[in-house]
């Protein structure tokens, strides 16, 4: 059974670079390096969020942006996107309406893995609740 989402993980052809952008991009530094890979707490419930030496990568480079997208919850996804954008990353899909309370968007970092980002009103209520305990 599935139970939670432990860590994910990008790959980077340049790792240095990398945990630089995301570093700004998230605020804060590696809590955890070895070589060839770093990892970051994020959110409000300090999910994993790792970054790979891409030579690690099985199955060797894709042909374009490659993986799921996994969608991070932003409370303002167009100026979430203006930011991303504004430090290198490119367009992927645009800021998009899903449904009363969710818009979704996604860019291709400078490292060509794919970062969604979603305003999620039921992630919302979750982490009310969880507060509310």
């Amino acid at each position: 059974m599935l139970r939670g989402m432990a860590t994910a993980n990008y790959w980077a052809d340049d790792l240095e670079e990398a945990k630089k952008w995301y570093t700004e991009v998230l605020g804060v530094a590696p809590y955890f390096e070895r070589p060839g890979y770093a990892e970051f707490r994020v959110g409000d419930y300090e999910h994993e969020f790792g970054l790979v030496d891409a030579r690690y990568r099985p199955g060797g480079p894709p042909p374009g942006p490659a993986g799921g997208i996994l969608y991070w919850h932003v409370d303002d996804v167009e100026a979430t996107v203006a930011r991303l954008l504004s430090l290198g990353a490119k367009e992927y899909e645009p800021p998009t309406e899903r449904g009363p309370g969710f818009f979704t968007a996604s860019v291709v970092d400078p490292f060509g893995n794919i970062l969604g980002v979603m305003y999620n009103v039921h992630y919302l209520k979750v982490v009310d609740a969880s507060r509310a305990l």
